[in-house]
């Protein structure tokens, strides 16, 4: 089933205010996005696993954790988003990650992958079910 356009908008805009929760460790948006039941796991070039992190509350934590070792302001940029599939109440949603840092005052890359998300209908709003973070090259 084909999502309509202001369902694929909706989809959009819940990764971008995800994107936007991570560059500025606001864990309260970032806890609004996901289902109680959210999982993440992490790879890195295709081999080292992280995860998967079960549960809102380890997601946040792992997210929390992160941000408080961080001491330059990260961007999670995500492009060529694609969604997958989807029906009436799951959309499985593909795109490019370029993770940049300004640290001392010059934007650099520091990471390129990519994400694969479940997002789930609930009510009025898309929420992040599941995250796997593909990433190319260890930060």
């Amino acid at each position: 089933m084909d999502l309509a356009l202001a369902e694929q908008l909706a989809v959009q805009q819940t990764l971008a205010r995800y994107a936007f929760a991570l560059d500025h460790g606001d864990l309260v948006a970032l806890k609004s996005l996901l289902t109680e039941d959210s999982t993440m796991t992490v790879t890195i070039a295709g081999d080292v696993e992280q995860g998967p992190f079960t549960g809102r509350a380890a997601v946040l934590d792992l997210v929390r954790k992160a941000t408080q070792a961080q001491t330059d302001q990260r961007k999670h940029n995500l492009t060529n988003m694609v969604i997958r599939s989807a029906d009436a109440g799951t959309a499985e949603v593909w795109a490019y990650l370029t993770l940049t840092s300004n640290a001392g005052g010059s934007a650099t890359v520091i990471a390129t992958g990519f994400y694969a998300i479940t997002l789930q209908r609930a009510q009025s709003e898309w929420l992040i079910a599941k995250v796997l973070v593909g990433l190319d090259n260890a930060m």
